[in-house]
């Protein structure tokens, strides 16, 4: 697939993993989540990735996922699945991804260690291997590239992007600015996003620095704040953005950052809540106190009155 045919406009959702309660995957609430998230209008789906406790999943289970949600989604929207871990783990997964037929790959850092940036790339080829499957590469964690290292991803052919997890908006400036100033099409044509959690709350800040696409956990449990927002920030709306932030996201994140692993623990919770059968979460994350989830139902509730006052 050459580059300028991947589409990946609009809003990216990444839905999560139902569990049976002894934490198995629920494959059948697996395909009414995915269901759910076209309905409400995504993008694209990103299968097993971070929301979808990639970590956690053995590659049957991966390659379970990937082949329900494709059934489901029956050609709507793109799927594109996670990959990554140590680097014989990722490049198994690319390969499992393109023979299981995905859209593209979400690739993950390398596990537990890292290495000096031409490492990194190295890591990358390796795990792309002869593939042709596009890949996105997540710049966070033990994969964090410098900006001469991140140009040099241009020239692994089926790498079309970078996600940035890490969070450094001048590193992320110096890496957009060095790969456009290649001024080839291929480096015209890079993608890139900004993959922090609860990503709304920087959104403003990286569409600043040309990086407007964007994935949303929110899009699991209030898609029509999601939507909300992400029509503002294409609106340059800034009332509507700051309104969503104070009434709804700020909070959100204040709880999520109580506890370390919420950002998946938390989002799986207020699935929950709105009647989603998604289940618990699997080790080492935790499930949120009564007390936490109680806050979390309040917050929630106050994101959709003040998503109503903006009518």
């Amino acid at each position: 697939m050459a580059q300028n045919e991947i589409e990946l406009d609009g809003l990216l959702a990444f839905p999560l993993t139902p569990f049976t309660e002894d934490l198995e995957v629920n494959l059948d609430a697996l395909a009414e989540n995915v269901e759910s998230h076209i309905a409400a209008g995504a993008g694209a789906l990103f299968v097993a990735c971070g929301t979808g406790e990639f970590s956690s999943l053995s590659p049957a289970e991966v390659a379970a996922v990937l082949a329900r949600a494709r059934e489901v989604a029956a050609g709507r929207v793109p799927v594109w699945v996670g990959a990554g871990g140590g680097a014989a783990s990722a490049r198994a997964g690319v390969a499992a991804a393109q023979a299981g037929g995905a859209d593209g790959v979400l690739l993950l850092p390398p596990y537990l260690v890292t290495g000096p940036p031409s490492g990194l790339v190295d890591f990358v080829r390796y795990a792309v291997g002869d593939s042709s499957v596009p890949v996105i590469v997540y710049h966070r964690g033990t994969g964090v590239f410098t900006p001469p290292t991140a140009a040099s991803l241009l020239d692994i052919p089926s790498v079309v992007g970078l996600k940035d997890g890490y969070g450094d908006v001048e590193c992320m400036t110096r890496i957009i600015t060095t790969i456009r100033s290649l001024d080839t099409e291929r480096a015209r044509n890079f993608l890139f996003f900004n993959g922090l959690p609860t990503a709304e709350v920087s959104a403003k800040a990286y569409a600043a620095i040309g990086v407007a696409r964007y994935s949303s956990a929110v899009h699991c449990f209030a898609p029509e704040i999601a939507h909300r927002f992400h029509r503002a920030l294409a609106e340059g709306d800034t009332r509507v953005m700051d309104a969503l932030l104070a009434g709804f996201y700020l909070p959100l994140v204040a709880l999520r950052d109580e506890t370390s692993g919420f950002a998946v623990s938390l989002v799986k919770a207020a699935a929950r809540l709105r009647g989603d059968k998604v289940g618990p979460v699997r080790p080492p994350l935790v499930e949120p106190t009564p007390e936490q989830i109680r806050r979390l139902e309040k917050i929630v509730e106050d994101g959709f009155v003040t998503l109503k006052g903006l009518a």
